[in-house]
């Protein structure tokens, strides 16, 4: 990597962004002066875009930074259909976000676990082609092609490939439970939604204070599991990604094995791919190294020589 730079203190600004029937809240790092590449962080689950914030500081000042609440979560409209968390609903939301932060110039894209899944739909996505100048994904995969990947290990008939669809699957154990009615839900509500700092320390040995909108958001966001999962496992589309993409992959994560990444050559005509001995929170364990990572990677994109790690992580 580059030798690390000192991040300027940037006070985060405040707004809400009008996407179609949903209002979007996001914050939003930058300097006046000179236009500098725009980096939008798309936050997973059961997080708001808070989780972001220490990385966002460590970028904040090199380039113009955006986080913003998903549909569901944080400060952001929840709407009560399950329908209305489908990816497609999110693609139109993150449309909105770049329309309004960055109408002219292609942005840089960053997701994590959910936020990671809707950046493939996006990256994936004809509308948007030209609009995402790169994507790094961490500890989400394509939808699509995860259960396409599953289906042609179910159709090896080999121990090992049985193997590794197994681990992935035990891994996944809890999206079986998202879909049960109610139970999720109350579980947050009696529960969950007081654990879940505890449960991140004792877990991933991260320390967070407690989230207003933690239970609000642990039983809104499991509508992205019962809105899409099933769907996209009885029909996976074949969609390549039409920007860049660099894999940060977790070598410890607990919820997606780095089996998952291993074929993605497959449908990105960029991409590079990046192991980090990490669990599944690296935003929150290590924010300096995970900026540096993206940061790196949208310097080279922009036109910087690449590192000699960002070189050696270069599969296609």
């Amino acid at each position: 990597m580059h030798a690390p730079q000192v991040p300027q203190q940037i006070a985060p600004q405040r707004c809400r962004i009008d996407a179609g029937d949903v209002r979007l809240a996001a914050t939003r790092w930058s300097v006046p002066g000179p236009t500098r590449p725009t980096i939008v962080l798309v936050h997973g689950y059961p997080d708001n875009s808070e989780v972001w914030h220490a990385v966002a500081a460590q970028l904040a000042g090199r380039f113009d930074v955006v986080a913003y609440d998903v549909r569901g979560a944080g400060r952001s409209t929840a709407p009560h259909a399950t329908a209305a968390y489908r990816l497609q609903k999110l693609a139109d939301d993150f449309i909105a976000v770049i329309d309004a932060v960055s109408p002219q110039r292609a942005v840089h894209l960053a997701g994590h676990d959910w936020g990671s899944i809707q950046g493939w739909e996006f990256v994936t996505d004809p509308r948007l082609r030209g609009r995402i100048a790169s994507f790094t994904s961490c500890s989400g995969p394509c939808l699509d092609h995860a259960a396409i990947a599953l289906r042609e290990l179910r159709g090896q008939r080999s121990l090992a490939a049985l193997g590794q669809a197994l681990r992935q699957l035990m891994a996944s154990w809890y999206i079986g439970v998202f879909h049960l009615p109610w139970l999720p839900e109350l579980g947050w509500r009696l529960w969950l939604g007081r654990a879940w700092p505890r449960y991140l320390r004792l877990t991933e040995g991260v320390r967070v204070g407690p989230n207003p909108t933690q239970i609000a958001d642990g039983c809104h966001g499991v509508r992205l599991y019962r809105a899409n999962i099933l769907p996209v496992l009885r029909a996976p589309r074949r969609r390549a990604a039409h920007a860049p993409v660099q894999l940060i992959v977790p070598l410890h994560d607990r919820y997606v094995t780095p089996a998952v990444t291993e074929c993605m050559h497959r449908w990105t005509p960029q991409l590079w791919r990046r192991t980090v001995p990490a669990q599944h929170w690296l935003p929150l364990a290590d924010p300096a190294g995970f900026a540096a990572m993206v940061g790196e990677f949208v310097d080279h994109i922009e036109g910087a020589p690449a590192s000699a790690a960002l070189q050696a992580s270069r599969i296609r």
